[in-house]
């Protein structure tokens, strides 16, 4: 595994998961993706959790699961009330 260069910053990543949902570290914040609140995320592998990309600065994206969210969502949901079915 080679290590990101000096200077270089992470714009995204996971940096928990657990038994409530999905601690996410993007441009310098961190949010708390609830499994209530973001339910295709719960029973899924941790490799396709972790693998998360950050597009054009405000666009997430998980390749693996087909999920897409705007950073606005995680800064305001109650701008998106409509959540995923159960």
């Amino acid at each position: 595994m080679k290590s990101l260069k000096h200077g270089k910053d992470i714009l995204v990543s996971v940096e928990n998961i657990t038994p409530f949902g999905i601690w996410l570290f993007v441009n310098k914040k961190e949010y708390l993706l609830t499994y209530k609140d973001y339910p295709y995320f719960k029973d899924q592998t941790l490799n396709s959790i972790q693998n998360v990309q950050l597009l054009h600065g405000y666009h997430l994206y998980w390749p693996d699961l087909d999920v897409d969210l705007e950073i606005d969502n995680l800064e305001q949901p109650e701008k998106y009330p409509l959540k995923s079915a159960q």
